[in-house]
């Protein structure tokens, strides 16, 4: 087998816990490895979590951004336009770094949920993740990953949950859940 390297598009998936983390465990190793991380959290935004003081000690080689108000409303009803908005300048922000060159490994967490709730078309997502720089890794976290993004993929991981301790009445955990 010919010794092939470039850039991969990692898509951690599934209802189970870990897509986030998982992500995290990557870009420790990539910064590990000399290379520049950046993270953007589409949908997360109103909550503080532990991650986001954790990635200040790597200076400018771990960029980590909320860019979302929190809990998205889906379901029956649309997703508050003020969503879609951000979700959209989040994109925007992602396509631009994915084709920067600025960044070794480029986190899109959560936008496979902002695709599945119709607030981003997985087409346009497509188009910039084939046509991206040759050695810009990419990893796209949340459930419901959309069947144009598992093709175009690399690896996908598709967590299942077994049980929680959420099921239990155990709330989350600080420096486990957040």
């Amino acid at each position: 087998m010919p010794d092939v390297r470039r850039g991969l598009i990692i898509v951690n998936t599934g209802p189970g816990k870990g897509k986030t983390t998982a992500a995290m465990g990557t870009a420790l190793r990539a910064v590990g490895q000399g290379m520049r991380v950046l993270m953007l959290q589409f949908l997360k935004g109103s909550w503080h979590y532990g991650e986001l003081d954790a990635v200040k000690a790597f200076g400018d080689r771990f960029l980590m951004k909320q860019m979302g108000r929190g809990f998205v409303k889906v379901g029956a009803e649309k997703p508050d336009p003020e969503d879609v908005r951000l979700v959209e300048e989040a994109w925007a922000e992602g396509a631009l770094a994915i084709n920067s060159r600025k960044w070794d490994l480029i986190i899109l967490d959560e936008i496979n949920y902002a695709i599945s709730y119709g607030m981003l078309d997985p087409a346009k997502v497509a188009e910039i993740l084939k046509n991206r720089p040759p050695m810009v890794h990419v990893i796209l976290t949340g459930r419901n990953a959309h069947p144009i993004i598992v093709e175009l993929a690399d690896t996908v991981t598709e967590m299942r949950q077994v049980k929680h301790a959420y099921e239990k009445g155990v709330e989350a955990q600080r420096g486990i859940e957040y």
